[in-house]
């Protein structure tokens, strides 16, 4: 088990990522690739310091869309799935129609949701709230599903309330449940603000990216990508710290 865990080193994967940079910079040099083709590490660094203040000014955009959307999503996530989960009837009728939603991909929808609420930041906003609350929705509901029902016996003959059984036995169950849900949204959240600013926009890494791809500037495209990564990234550690802080056993067993 420590053998496995210590692939997990951050050092083992800088030093494989700076040797990967190391062989594409070697790579595109020796074979004379063309910038619009493929750019050389260096020439996308270059671009981060040319279209930096740019890149800047996009990103606060981009940002604020995933930001907010992402709390709105988790909210609506959240208000639904404890009513879905202190109401069978109500979960019966909503749970398909959740699940049947994620086989419809949101570039789809994007364009769309464009059409209804226009290319302002509200239609940003739907979109991030939309791909944010349905793993979260789903992911908390089927945790506060699956509690230990005998613990939950046990309780009631000690006269305990509804309000009691749900902070004291299904909130701490759904506890993983509800984190690999907000992970996973958080990788979600920044591509579906980008994803919305594609269809009409206009500022964000979306749109910058979308005039670097017509212009053929494919480093400023590789270092939009470098940020939106980034974004996401950050995100997903945020949220994973404040899994560790909040959870008080050890998850990894």
């Amino acid at each position: 088990m420590k053998k496995f865990r210590n692939t997990g080193n951050p050092i083992y994967s800088s030093v494989a990522f700076f040797v990967f940079v190391i062989a594409w910079e070697l790579a595109v040099k020796a074979k004379d690739i063309k910038e619009y083709i493929l750019p050389a590490p260096s020439a996308i660094i270059n671009e981060f310091i040319k279209s930096g203040d740019l890149l800047l000014f996009h990103s606060v955009t981009t940002i604020t869309e995933t930001v907010i959307g992402f709390i709105l999503g988790v909210i609506l996530a959240v208000v639904l799935s404890v009513i879905m989960s202190n109401f069978e009837f109500i979960r019966n009728a909503l749970y398909p129609f959740m699940i049947l939603s994620q086989t419809v991909p949101i570039i789809v929808l994007a364009p769309l949701i464009t059409i209804w609420f226009g290319i302002g930041i509200v239609s940003k906003l739907v979109v991030c709230v939309l791909v944010v609350f349905f793993p979260v929705a789903l992911s908390l509901t089927e945790g506060l599903n699956s509690y230990d029902r005998g613990l939950e016996e046990l309780l009631r003959c000690m006269n305990a309330n509804k309000m009691q059984i749900f902070f004291k036995v299904k909130l701490p169950s759904a506890s993983v449940h509800f984190f690999s849900g907000l992970k996973l949204a958080a990788a979600y959240a920044v591509m579906g603000a980008v994803m919305s600013e594609w269809t009409g926009a206009q500022n964000g890494l979306g749109i910058f990216l979308t005039r670097s791809m017509k212009s053929f500037k494919t480093a400023a495209m590789f270092a939009d990508i470098a940020v939106i990564s980034l974004f996401s990234i950050l995100l997903f550690a945020f949220i994973s710290i404040i899994e560790k802080k909040t959870i008080k056993w050890n998850l990894k067993g």
